[in-house]
């Protein structure tokens, strides 16, 4: 079996390679290395361009007619950058993904797993925990481009024109677990990457909000190990056709269960590293919200797929992956 994988040079989509290849799935990699890398392709079938360019993705089917099914992990992710620069984002995780699509559906490719985000929904602040029918509150730009996308998918699913798997990720951490891949960003946005430079710079760690309705005031996420998330994507692939048989557009959340704050977070980076955090207490950053968590219950019903990694085991595996990060992608690239 072959899956075409668009943005599999990138953190999640490399490491969505490697479960595939561990399970016997063949990965044929599509990334224009904006922000993915090219180290990250190596043994794999590779494909260098962007998912709107319509001759090289009919190049793609033509040379591997076999594959069954899309990967969509093609976007730009990042809130701020978002706020300050919407049009980039409505241009990369919008218009070039209904191209995708079309591109797709030209070379009769009908089975589409999408990569979307938690950062769609409003959760309630009682609890912050979020199911697959709770309501949405697009806060940022990035956020929106998710939503928006996701309209789209559910219309062109319900004219019968594709089959659509989308899956709302929280918030990834760790990196495969044999080292292969991680997080290639060396200025990370968000919380754990932030913790982990500032950790080996010895300097302050910055929570960013701390007047949020949770419990300690700090943001509260679902932190999953991406090699979960990985392990997810190859469940949702073998058991495409179940899960789609009934209805041809389905919404599954990616997460622990359980919620984490900001502050909780950094208790357990010191458990793991022994050494004491610097904190410093500053304001919300622009597109922030004070987070959710998952409820699973769906994704253990119809992917028989649970999270199996704990918070310090993202930790521990992210801490490794700085280590080794260098001799894989080359220092101060």
């Amino acid at each position: 079996m072959k899956v075409l994988i668009a943005g599999g040079a990138g953190f999640i989509g490399s490491t969505i390679a490697s479960a595939c290849t561990d399970n016997g799935i063949t990965p044929v990699v599509l990334d224009n290395l904006a922000t993915g890398r090219r180290e990250f392709t190596a043994g794999r079938i590779f494909y260098e361009g962007d998912i709107s360019d319509g001759a090289l993705i009919d190049q793609v089917f033509t040379e591997h007619p076999d594959i069954t099914a899309a990967v969509d992990c093609a976007a730009l992710i990042v809130v701020p950058d978002s706020v300050a620069n919407p049009l980039g984002y409505y241009r990369e995780n919008v218009s070039k993904g209904v191209e995708f699509l079309e591109h797709l559906v030209r070379n009769g490719c009908r089975n589409l797993l999408f990569s979307s985000s938690a950062s769609i929904y409003h959760a309630d602040p009682s609890d912050f925990s979020v199911d697959e029918e709770s309501a949405l509150e697009t806060l940022s730009p990035y956020a929106r481009t998710k939503a928006t996308f996701e309209t789209i998918l559910r219309d062109v699913a319900a004219a019968g024109t594709l089959n659509v798997i989308s899956l709302r990720y929280f918030n990834p951490i760790g990196a495969d677990p044999r080292l292969r891949t991680g997080l290639q960003v060396r200025t990370p946005t968000h919380a754990l990457g932030k913790m982990i430079d500032v950790h080996h710079a010895g300097e302050p760690f910055s929570i960013t909000g701390t007047d949020y309705p949770t419990r300690d005031g700090s943001g509260v996420r679902d932190y999953v190990h991406v090699w979960d998330l990985a392990s997810a994507h190859v469940k949702a692939i073998e058991r495409f056709d179940a899960v789609t048989r009934s209805a041809p557009y389905r919404v599954i959340n990616l997460g622990t269960g359980r919620g984490t704050t900001v502050r909780e977070l950094v208790a357990a980076f010191e458990t793991v590293t022994g050494v004491p955090l610097t904190i410093v207490e500053t304001g919300r950053r622009p597109g922030d919200s004070a987070g959710a968590y998952a409820r699973v219950d769906l994704a253990r019903e119809l992917l028989g797929w649970k999270a199996e990694y704990s918070i310090e085991d993202g930790i521990r595996d992210s801490l490794r992956w700085y280590d080794k990060r260098d001799s894989v992608m080359g220092a101060g690239e």
